[in-house]
């Protein structure tokens, strides 16, 4: 009896829910590509590859074949320095035989990470999304954001502090000027709290130059916080909002604005009715960066609710709830 149900697991798969040896995670350090699907990781991790590949290629040319070892020239060197030699040349071969892209365990259900090896993650998505806007050319069915991750920390609010007070420097360091919002979203994780990394984070910027104001309609600069269990994976990016939130799904349709379906419609009346509230907003952007930075936390948690929905939709009407 015993045997037929060892069996009977090997055969359909009875421990799948267990990590397969070599399988890799996304851990601090990583930098890459958080690409969010619906329903189906494998064809979406097919997808990003092939997408991936081909825009980088583009930019950076194909991918070099890596070269062998070099032999010993050597034959009289001591037994220590022979091994040492062999060990750095290992070392120097395993750096240089990493792939462009490679696929690693995201820890979350409906999103892959793609980790990249000498490639700039930010340049290279915004270079996708911003053909994609310009040619209306769908290239992906699962697909539905596409997220750089230019740096990771651990998800604790002193390591999240830590790790954004030199990064941000980049973009936020006086005499620099921008208007920015912060877009949060926490999966697998209760490690820390919406409304505090937001003010948190806004407090930073506000540090670092007064003079940033925060926008939620067409910000210059969009900071991006994405926490996946005890990993939070950061980048900070431009045309957010033109890029319909990085939606490859959403970026590729048409502009229909005379004659705009359902959906598309009900977007429109959402900015004009939100007037008075964003008129309401724009004295308080020049004196309370961090609490208007706050106000944005749970629309966007409305908006990245769409993301387990139909592809066809993608952010859909709720997308808008976020304008």
């Amino acid at each position: 009896m015993s045997d037929t149900r060892k069996r009977t697991r090997k055969r359909f798969g009875g421990h799948a829910h267990k990590r397969q040896r070599g399988s890799r995670e996304l851990e601090v350090g990583a930098q890459g590509v958080l690409i969010t699907c619906n329903m189906n990781e494998r064809k979406c991790t097919s997808e990003a590859f092939s997408l991936l590949n081909e825009y980088a290629d583009a930019l950076y040319g194909p991918e070099q074949p890596t070269d062998c070892l070099s032999e010993d020239e050597e034959g009289d060197e001591d037994a220590e320095a022979a091994l040492k030699k062999e060990v750095s040349q290992i070392q120097s071969s395993m750096k240089k035989r990493q792939q462009r892209f490679s696929a690693v365990d995201s820890g979350a259900n409906n999103v892959v990470f793609i980790r990249t090896h000498g490639v700039d993650p930010e340049e290279l998505v915004h270079h996708i999304l911003s053909d994609l806007h310009q040619t209306k050319k769908r290239k992906s069915r699962v697909i539905l954001r596409m997220l750089p991750v230019s740096g990771t920390c651990r998800a604790f609010p002193e390591d999240m502090e830590k790790f954004l007070s030199e990064y941000l420097e980049r973009w936020f360091k006086a005499p620099l000027r921008a208007t920015y919002q912060i877009c949060f979203k926490a999966r697998n994780s209760s490690h820390s709290k919406r409304d505090d990394v937001i003010k948190a984070v806004a407090g930073l910027v506000d540090k670092m130059n007064p003079l940033h104001k925060v926008d939620l309609s067409n910000p210059e600069l969009s900071i991006i916080i994405e926490i996946i269990k005890s990993v939070c994976c950061i980048s900070v990016v431009t045309d957010y909002m033109l890029f319909r939130k990085y939606n490859l799904q959403e970026v590729a349709k048409e502009p229909t604005n005379q004659s705009a379906g359902p959906q598309e419609t009900a977007k429109e009346p959402t900015n004009q009715s939100a007037g008075p509230q964003e008129a309401a907003k724009e004295p308080t952007n020049q004196s309370a960066g961090p609490q208007e930075a706050a106000n944005q936390t749970q629309e966007h948690k409305c908006g990245e609710k769409a993301e387990g929905g139909d592809v066809s939709t993608g952010n859909g009407s709720k997308e808008a709830e976020l304008k």
